[in-house]
Formats: C-alpha cells, sequence, structure tokens
C-alpha cells in the first residue's frame, strides 16, 4: 500500500504466542483460517518451508487494529492448518516501515550473511521510507536461527528505481540459470520488472513485463511461479509458468483482484500466451495479494516436473477492510489452496484451486442428505449432531451451531431460476451461495449477511461465474467451506471460486435447500462440522 505511517507510539506492543477461539464477544472469529490474536493484518509475506515448519509471515501493524506502523507479524505451523503466532519478525524502525517481501533459504551462503554449516534464511520485502513524501526500494534481513529473529542488512536498500513506488518483490532461484530472480511492480506504470542476482545483495535487470488495461489502477504483489499440470505431465517442458499481480479495478467483484497470465519464463524474460479474456484467482470480493509457498516438500524430489505448488492470499479487501466488526483482531488468511493448471477446449490454460486434504482431519462426524428434487420450495438441512443423529446407545455427538461447515453438494438438473444453498439462516438473514440458470453463473449473494460497511455501494452486490449448465452425467459440484465470517466456494475441480466475508448475527446459524420458480435435483449432499484448528 501506498500510505506512509506516522510516527511509531513509545508503547512497546506485545504479542500473544497463540491465536484465540472465539467467544461469545468475538463471534466472527475463524476457527480454520488464520488470524492475529489481535491488531491489523493484511498481506501475506515471507511464505516458506523450513526445517519442519510453514512460515507465514504477514503485514501487521503491533500497534492497533488499523493499518500503520507496518512489520512483519509471523506464525508458524506444522501442516499448513494449525498455526501458532509468534513475536513480530522485522519491525519498522525510525528510517522505513517493512512492506510486502519474500523469503529464500540461502542453503549454500551465496549471501554471506551466514556460514555453511549455518546457511541463513534470508527476506527480500520493501522498505517504505518513514517521511511525508514516501519512497520505496528493496531490502534485505537475514535470520540465522530459524527465523525467529531477523539482523537488517547494513548496506541496505539493495535496489532502487527512479520513482516513489516501487514495491513487493517475490524472489526464487532459478535452477537452469542458477541464479535469483526477483519479481516486482512499478505500480502506476502497470508493470513487472525481472531481475537477478547471484547473491541477493547486487540486482541485474533482465525485462520486463507489461499488460496496461483501462480503468485497472495499480499493480501490487506479483507472484511467478510454475504449476503442476493435473493428470501429470509426460515431461518436465509441458508445465506453465503462471504470473500473477494484483490489480485495484476492473476485476469482476467490481473491486481489486488477483489477474493471471499464463506463458512461458526462461529464466530473463517472462511471455504471455495470448488471452481472449482476463483471467482471475478468485470471483470474490475477498481475496487479495495471494502468495505462494517456497520449498514446499515434494512427493518425488527427482522429478524435475513441479508436483506440489501451494498459496494463501489476505481475505480481505482494501476498499472496507478497516470498516469491519471484529475486535480485537481486524484481517484474515484465506485457507491455504493446492494449486494446479490444466489445458482446457480453447487451448488456454487454465488455474485449478482445491482446499488442502488435510482440512479433512478437522470434519466431524457426516450428515449424508438424500439425493432428491425441490420445486418452488425451501427445505432446512439439519446439522450434524442434532437430536436426529442420536441413537440410544450410540456416541454422544457435540451440538453444532452452523459457524464452520463443509459442505459438498451436487446439482444434476435444474428449470428453477435460481437454486442452491442458504447458510448462516437467521431472522431476516441468509447468504445465498446460488446456481441461475438464466444466465448460467454460480453466485454469492450476501446483500443480507448481517453487517454492511457504512456507505459501500458495491459491498453487498452479487458476485458471479459463469458455469456449464448441469446435467446428470456433468453434475454441477461445490465444495462450500463456511468459517465464521469467511466463506470459500469452489467449483467443479476448483477451476472457480468466490471467496467472501460476512458478518451476520450469532443466532444466524441455519441452513437451508432452496429451489425458486422451478425444480432443482439435488445429489450427493454431505456436511461437516468443523473443529477449530487449535495451535501446535
Amino acid at each position: 500500500m501506498t500510505r506512509v505511517p506516522t510516527a511509531a507510539p513509545t508503547t512497546t506492543p506485545t504479542t500473544a504466542l497463540a491465536a484465540a477461539p472465539a467467544t461469545a464477544s468475538d463471534p466472527h472469529r475463524p476457527r480454520c483460517h488464520f488470524t492475529a490474536q489481535k491488531n491489523w493484518i493484511n498481506d501475506p509475506n515471507g511464505l516458506i518451508w523450513h526445517q519442519g515448519e510453514y512460515h507465514l509471515f504477514f503485514q501487521y501493524n503491533p500497534y492497533g487494529d488499523q493499518w500503520g506502523h507496518m512489520s512483519w507479524g509471523h506464525a508458524v505451523s506444522p501442516d499448513l492448518l494449525h498455526w501458532t503466532e509468534l513475536p513480530v519478525a522485522i519491525a519498522e524502525d525510525e528510517r522505513v516501515s517493512i512492506y510486502s517481501g519474500s523469503v529464500v533459504s540461502d542453503r549454500h551462503n551465496r549471501s554471506g550473511f551466514g556460514t555453511a554449516e549455518n546457511p541463513p534464511l534470508v527476506a527480500i520485502y520493501t522498505g517504505c521510507l518513514r517521511v511525508p513524501e514516501g519512497g520505496q526500494a528493496q531490502e534485505l534481513a537475514y535470520s540465522l536461527d530459524r527465523g525467529r529473529t531477523w539482523t537488517q542488512y547494513a548496506r541496505n536498500p539493495v535496489l532502487t528505481a527512479p520513482v516513489k513506488d516501487f514495491r513487493d518483490p517475490k524472489v526464487f532461484w532459478h535452477a537452469a540459470t542458477e541464479r535469483w530472480v526477483m519479481a516486482v511492480v512499478l505500480p502506476d506504470a502497470r508493470k513487472a520488472q525481472f531481475h537477478a542476482s547471484t547473491d541477493l545483495k547486487t540486482w541485474t535487470l533482465l525485462s520486463e513485463f507489461e499488460a496496461p488495461f483501462e480503468g485497472q489502477g495499480i499493480w501490487e504483489c506479483p507472484d511467478l511461479l510454475r504449476l503442476p499440470v493435473a493428470g501429470g505431465a509426460d515431461a518436465a517442458e509441458a508445465a506453465p509458468w503462471c504470473f500473477k499481480v494484483d490489480v485495484f479495478g476492473g476485476h469482476p467483484s467490481g473491486g481489486t483482484g488477483a489477474r493471471l497470465f499464463f506463458g512461458h519464463f526462461d529464466g530473463t524474460r517472462f511471455v504471455a500466451e495470448p488471452e481472449a479474456a482476463p483471467q482471475w484467482a478468485d470471483f470474490g470480493a475477498d481475496f487479495y495479494a495471494a502468495l505462494s509457498w517456497s520449498d514446499v516438500p515434494q512427493p518425488d524430489p527427482d522429478d524435475p516436473a513441479p508436483q506440489r505448488a501451494v498459496w494463501l492470499a489476505w481475505m480481505n479487501c482494501h476498499r472496507y477492510a478497516k470498516h469491519l466488526p471484529t475486535s480485537p483482531w481486524r484481517g484474515a488468511m484465506s485457507l491455504p489452496r493446492e494449486l494446479q493448471a490444466r489445458r482446457v477446449a480453447d487451448g488456454r490454460w487454465q488455474l485449478l484451486q482445491r482446499p488442502l486434504p488435510a482440512l479433512a482431519g478437522l470434519r466431524g462426524p457426516v450428515r449424508t442428505v438424500a439425493a432428491h428434487t425441490l420445486r418452488d420450495q425451501v427445505r432446512d438441512i439439519l446439522l450434524p449432531g442434532s437430536d436426529a443423529d442420536a441413537q440410544p446407545d450410540g456416541p454422544v455427538v457435540d451440538p453444532v451451531d452452523g459457524h464452520a461447515l463443509d459442505i459438498e453438494l451436487a446439482i444434476t438438473a435444474s428449470t428453477a431460476s435460481r437454486c442452491g444453498l442458504r447458510l448462516r439462516v437467521g431472522a431476516d438473514e441468509a447468504t445465498v451461495v446460488g446456481y441461475d440458470a438464466a444466465l448460467g453463473v454460480v453466485f454469492v449473494d450476501r446483500s443480507r449477511s448481517g453487517f454492511l460497511p457504512p456507505g459501500d455501494a458495491l459491498y453487498a452486490q452479487r458476485h458471479d461465474v459463469a458455469v456449464p449448465a448441469p446435467s446428470a452425467d456433468l453434475p454441477l459440484r461445490w465444495r462450500v467451506l463456511l468459517d465464521a465470517c469467511l466463506l470459500e466456494v469452489f467449483i467443479g475441480d476448483g477451476e472457480a471460486v468466490i471467496s467472501e466475508q460476512i458478518f451476520p448475527a450469532a443466532s444466524s446459524s441455519g441452513l437451508q435447500l432452496f429451489a425458486d420458480n422451478g425444480s432443482a435435483a439435488f445429489s450427493d449432499l454431505r456436511l461437516w462440522a468443523l473443529r477449530a484448528a487449535s495451535p501446535r
């Protein structure tokens, strides 16, 4: 972000070491998505797997629940689900605030910050000058103790540009050219640059990538990664490169979002394939600054083709983030998503995103609903743990509040104008995940989802994504993940996702199927309550 924070308070921030559970006074706290125990968070930073831990750094205000005093917060996890929050990793100082960036493992100590026996983790981030006129450049810090403490490089910055705004470096090792590559953006020019280095300190410009669009605003938070191909590939060359950049306009939701370009990267230049229309990572309003993990463990490390890619995003929107009714925390991350690519009928590459398989470990008992057809009807769906599950001699099942659910559903036919699910149903409240047959779209409608940000005319608008009409041979399948105030809807094999925030009353906990103005056939409906992912 381009704002410059004010001077730091004189008080010392405190950081808890574990995520807080939801309580009656904090009903919107997610159970499975990462939130800091308190204060403001936004973009994920520095995602890396290192010595048995997944690291999640993030933009963090140690002093309050509004944007400002940008520093790097820090959490670690053994499995990308159970997170332990650690103290602030890299704090702002009197010279710079610490903006977004990445972390690499300098295994051969090419930077010289460590030793052969103890090579460093190196953070590459944007330092924003703490003066009214601002000014941004790329800087380094390093850690010799598994990311617990960080030392800023004495000769920062290591990369500057002749413009004020220049930010968000994503750095990775390019094995074929045996050097580090950085993707970084010139936001106002809507341009990405690729730089190379052998020691992380001295950088050489390789090339630029630009694709100007009318009305799409600034660029932020680039990522360049090679994706595994769905179904496998005969050769490593079959795997595409994907360049992602977040834009401040032009997204289908009317706000910000992540734009995708598929193509080829030869270590110097990224060349995008021709496209007929923009591709987006997510069709909801609340998926921003997605970043992929570095050094994710691979099933077969000797296979040259990419086998596993994982990312997550800030599940929020700059336009209204500061107004949301959460306390003492503000901001959350999406669930981590496994990524693949596949070729589709028109020849283009398509991104597939799926929740981690390990998420199934947080499921409680399943409730299965038999296939049936609704015609101009609404049907209440009993939650797992209701009285209907009780058996005289069976195990005791804890009641479920309907706030955190994992739902699988297929629609095999529909003549209804709209059909689907109503979530968090209460007094004049419901969030609708539906299929609109007339328009041929899946949609999320949060116009009656409770709290609406003041003065935001776009928040309550319905968000759609086009899908083929369902049939018995090709049903329309959904995976709906509801976690308190967060909703992620995965469509089909993960070829489209809609991610939204909702803030209903705590008492709104019902679940319904519906079909309006016609009939709809539902099958394969299964639902589970989700347990809290407690820190480990």
